[in-house]
């Protein structure tokens, strides 16, 4: 029987700290490192029931990977509903998921705090909430949410690991969500979590990897993962409504961790989660901060990269998709944080024919969906005339196809899945003291 018990949560000034213990064949996904996340004001005040929502968010969907139950002292009665909802949807777009029950000593309703004792040093107050990057799918979501003057939101732990390495790269995140923020008058929030470090990712993603098209965290965790970790802060600050930019638009069914059939069903008691932006595709949303540039800001610039934080590298997938797409939407990507010539488009042809970039069936229809607007826009030069022309008549699938990752991360990948568990002659006693006194939470 598998099985992982949250131990007690602890809430420690602007610390969340909590213990996990899993059952012996779970071992290998956990780390022994307890699970943290740092808020940046004092969450003392915040119910139990939501404390628990953190890292009930981050580490069932590993559970559910191997059929175990999760057992914690106390649950918000409409995360816990919120949890069968987002588990019946990850069951249904993967097929290895098994699934699993939560068992709690309490499921109780949580009084959302009244408006008059919100925890505010705001320069302006917002009932809404926005996760911020300043890439192209959030600030597209900023500027359709403008008016409602939302909380920016900034989360440590995923693409900015909490590796003291990865410091320098925070500090470069939160100065430009700062000045983004200060220019509009707006609050931010920032998160720093170990989840991924909690968890085993590497041993996760060893054995699940062959399963997804990306990795765990981005095929499987991310949305609920993301969005659960905004439960305290939320609390705190009184946020109704947090939003999520979409990655993906209406008509891609890729199986990937953050869609509106996963973030739409995130809720814990007073506070909604809405993957937005799903209508339109990545280039309406570059036209959309097109339109917002020509009317209200001239200078905004943009970050994509996957290289720096402190910039846009250029030379990347990623940023020379990014560059390409500001052209189509009319703008100059040097304009707004690219680096760009005509000669690029050669650079690019060279690396998408060389499968000098790891490609998956994300990146193809993000070529797609600029080779649609390639259609409809009169080259400016013979090089992007050239370039488009090629664009044309690509099979993009092959391209994908062509490009695999590195063959020692393969094999690197089928060793720790082999890796043998240790043993536990106390396990399954162990198991049935977890589950006495404890509730399966029922929903519905």
């Amino acid at each position: 029987m598998s099985w992982l018990v949250i131990d007690r949560i602890d809430a420690d000034g602007s610390t969340l700290e909590c213990t996990l213990r899993p059952s012996a064949d779970l071992e290998r996904f956990f780390t022994e490192t307890p699970f943290r996340v740092r808020y940046d004001r004092s969450i003392e005040a915040v119910p139990d029931a939501v404390l628990a929502i953190p890292v009930l968010a981050n580490v069932c969907p590993v559970a559910w990977a191997n059929g175990a139950d999760v057992y914690v002292d106390a649950v918000d009665a409409t995360f816990a509903q919120a949890l069968e909802d987002v588990k019946t949807s990850l069951l249904a777009m993967h097929d290895f998921l098994e699934g699993g029950t939560l068992y709690a000593r309490t499921c109780v309703d949580v009084e959302p705090p009244s408006s008059g004792s919100r925890d505010r040093d705001a320069k302006r107050e917002s009932d809404s909430a926005l996760l911020f990057t300043g890439g192209v799918d959030s600030t597209c979501s900023y500027v359709r949410h403008r008016e409602d003057d939302p909380t920016l939101v900034s989360i440590r732990g995923w693409t900015i690991t909490p590796d003291p390495a990865d410091d320098e790269n925070w500090a470069h995140l939160r100065g430009r969500v700062s000045d983004f923020a200060d220019q509009r008058g707006l609050e931010t929030a920032f998160l720093e979590t170990n989840a991924l470090s909690a968890l085993d990712h590497a041993m996760i993603l060893a054995h699940y990897k062959r399963f997804v098209d990306g990795a765990w965290y981005s095929s499987v965790g991310h949305g609920l993962g993301l969005l659960g970790l905004c439960a305290p802060m939320a609390y705190t600050r009184g946020i109704a409504d947090v939003y999520v930019a979409a990655t993906h638009w209406e008509g891609i069914d890729l199986e990937w961790g953050s869609r509106p059939d996963i973030d739409d069903h995130v809720r814990w008691s007073g506070t909604q989660c809405h993957h937005d932006g799903y209508e339109l595709t990545r280039q309406e949303r570059l036209d959309v901060i097109a339109d917002y540039v020509e009317q209200e800001d001239s200078t905004l610039e943009l970050q994509t990269c996957n290289r720096r934080m402190d910039g846009n590298c250029g030379e990347c997938e990623k940023c020379y998709r990014t560059a390409v797409g500001l052209r189509l939407s009319g703008l100059e990507p040097t304009a707004h944080g690219y680096p760009f010539s005509q000669h690029d488009y050669d650079e690019i042809r060279r690396a998408l024919e060389g499968g000098a970039w790891e490609l998956g069936e994300d990146e193809r229809n993000m070529w797609a969906d600029i080779r649609d607007r390639v259609r409809e826009t009169d080259p400016e030069t013979p090089q992007e005339r050239a370039f488009f022309e090629w664009l044309l008549t690509r099979d993009l699938g092959a391209l994908v196809s062509e490009s695999t990752s590195p063959l020692s991360h393969r094999l690197l990948r089928a060793g720790a899945r082999n890796t043998p568990n240790r043993v536990y002659n106390v396990a399954y006693p162990t198991w049935k003291a977890v589950q006495s006194g404890l509730d399966r939470v029922r929903t519905r």
